[in-house]
């Protein structure tokens, strides 16, 4: 048979289940970040749900499963540790019944807590799975600790390409926060830094980026106004528009209770800004303190604004941090972590 007649060979269909909220005001998740790249790697993506109600969300995501099975080859469901663990357990069981294959990619921070205290729950869900996808060492090892085996390791990615490197070392007290305005990341330690910091500092400013989820920018804009803090609160950006805005912007702060390998970390990382962060979760499983980045305890206002203060009074360690952040995230980068996307999809 002639080259030209030979039947092509159809894509693989992945079915991939998640957040999809960017157009609704959040950042974007994973499944929007994901889903592409495995498209411009052959595979042909479903992805959902973009239902802001939960309930909704919940039912959409049930009937994509239902509606798409018999052409999956193969599901994917972002997995989070809070009130979204459910839409991962229900979807999953609702897999297992069908006998379609399914992935865990577990995010949540506090996923080791649920780990403990719902065992029967994560037992059906992730025992059952193909495999469970963990983007950090943390996960790896607390799963592994509960005595999971079917586990892989690939981190999150970014397109290093459209980060450009910009070398920090003579540093201004300019502060940037880059997160979903939630409680459980501690949004008010920023500007409490940030008020302790114009003590020494009168000419320091923050700037916080991000959509709000919770209540917790109303107690943010109330503390700001109260103390008259030189802040500024966006909104959520687009990835491009929040990039270009970080130029203007020296130390990256990372306040959160609760983390497993953030994103706008590594994407601080990648534009050459020396992190500061709390030493929470899998934070210590991605920074190595004084190495590149600086890390301290969850909500010491004093040892935070110390680490910033170490930053600005020392312009070597911070070209030293800045240079090695960017250097540890060429790791992170899509062309080098498709491969094991690819891997694990075809096994």
């Amino acid at each position: 048979m002639p080259q030209n007649q030979r039947k092509k060979t159809k894509p693989k269909q992945l079915l991939y289940l998640g957040n999809k909220l960017s157009l609704k005001g959040r950042n974007v998740s994973t499944v929007e970040f994901l889903s592409g790249h495995l498209e411009a790697e052959g595979y042909e993506v479903i992805s959902g749900s973009s239902q802001k109600n939960q309930a909704l969300r919940l039912l959409d995501m049930l009937l994509m499963v239902l509606k798409h099975r018999s052409r999956t080859h193969v599901l994917l469901i972002d997995t989070y540790s809070t009130s979204a663990f459910w839409y991962a357990y229900l979807v999953s069981q609702l897999a297992y019944r069908l006998k379609l294959n399914y992935i865990p990619i577990l995010h949540g921070g506090d996923l080791p807590k649920r780990l403990k205290s719902h065992p029967k729950h994560c037992q059906r869900l992730f025992s059952r799975a193909k495999v469970n996808v963990a983007p950090s060492p943390y996960l790896m090892y607390h799963f592994q600790k509960a005595g999971y085996t079917n586990l892989k390791y690939i981190p999150n990615s970014i397109n290093l390409e459209n980060y450009t490197f910009k070398q920090r070392e003579e540093l201004q007290p300019s502060l940037l926060w880059v997160r979903s305005f939630a409680h459980i990341y501690n949004p008010l330690l920023a500007l409490k830094v940030l008020q302790e910091l114009l003590k020494s500092y009168p000419q320091a400013k923050l700037s916080m980026v991000g959509p709000f989820k919770d209540d917790s920018i109303e107690d943010c804009k109330t503390y700001a106004k109260k103390h008259n803090l030189p802040e500024t609160f966006t909104g959520g950006m687009p990835k491009a528009d929040w990039l270009e805005y970080a130029k203007d912007f020296d130390i990256f702060i990372n306040t959160t209770n609760v983390d497993n390998t953030p994103v706008s970390v590594i994407e601080a990382m990648a534009l050459g800004l020396p992190v500061v962060s709390t030493n929470v979760g899998g934070i210590p499983f991605l920074l190595d303190d004084e190495q590149d980045a600086l890390l301290v305890n969850p909500d010491d206002v004093n040892s935070f604004t110390g680490a910033v203060s170490k930053l600005l009074n020392n312009p070597e360690l911070a070209l030293k941090l800045s240079k090695a952040g960017r250097q540890k995230v060429e790791h992170f980068d899509w062309e080098v972590v498709k491969e094991k996307w690819v891997s694990v999809i075809s096994e």
